[in-house]
């Protein structure tokens, strides 16, 4: 299978490759995806939030679409305190963060070039991203001990950016790396997003596996 973060031609040198680099349209069209499928979460995420809090101001009660089962709770999961891990609503880093992602998208799809500590920024935010999405992950099942579909989404559109956006920057010389692990990522990069998110998968068919078969 083809790698979409790389475009028509062989890799360069990394020791003489270009001081700016573009992506390839199927890479642009990848974080265009993946950053509306974010979007979408977090403007959810947030629309939801709001009536909580109107809710509970009126001294009424609001069940987010998504709260279908006593697991599947995406009310749980907005009530919580990790729900506000920097002091403000999580989805609202997501509406910035996502955001951001979509821009760079649509540049590469227009044709623009970054230079190389352009791509190690975005990687590094990538990075972030997928680190908190794997607290949160924790934190939801194994503190919450609820899920929320919004999340789910947003998890899986972060792990598929931050490794193709890694493998772009290994196969361009960006980030060291031996020849195997270059070809490796010219070739299989679809391996570890998929293997990544198989194992929550399964993570989270163990945790609540007396449910599931119930």
């Amino acid at each position: 299978m083809r790698d979409v973060s790389t475009g028509p031609g062989p890799s360069p040198d990394p020791s003489t490759g270009p001081r700016t680099e573009g992506g390839s349209r199927a890479l642009a069209l990848l974080l265009i995806i993946t950053g509306a499928a974010g979007l979408l979460a977090a403007w959810v995420i947030t629309l939801d939030k709001f009536k909580l809090l109107e809710a509970k101001v009126a001294g009424t009660t609001f069940t987010p679409g998504c709260s279908l089962n006593p697991v599947v709770s995406c009310g749980s999961v907005m009530e919580s305190d990790q729900a506000s891990a920097f002091g403000f609503p999580n989805p609202m880093l997501g509406l910035a963060a996502y955001a951001v992602v979509i821009c760079v998208g649509m540049s590469l799809l227009a044709r623009a070039r970054f230079p190389r500590w352009y791509w190690l920024t975005f990687n590094a935010g990538t990075l972030f991203g997928v680190g908190f999405c794997a607290w949160l992950m924790f934190q939801s099942l194994y503190r919450i001990n609820a899920l929320c579909l919004w999340c789910c989404l947003a998890w899986v559109a972060t792990i598929v950016m931050f490794w193709y956006v890694t493998s772009f920057n290994v196969r361009k010389g960006f980030l060291p790396a031996p020849g195997w692990l270059r070809g490796f990522f010219g070739e299989f990069t679809w391996v570890l997003p998929v293997l990544h998110i198989g194992i929550i998968g399964m993570l989270i068919l163990t945790r609540w596996w007396d449910f599931w078969t119930s």
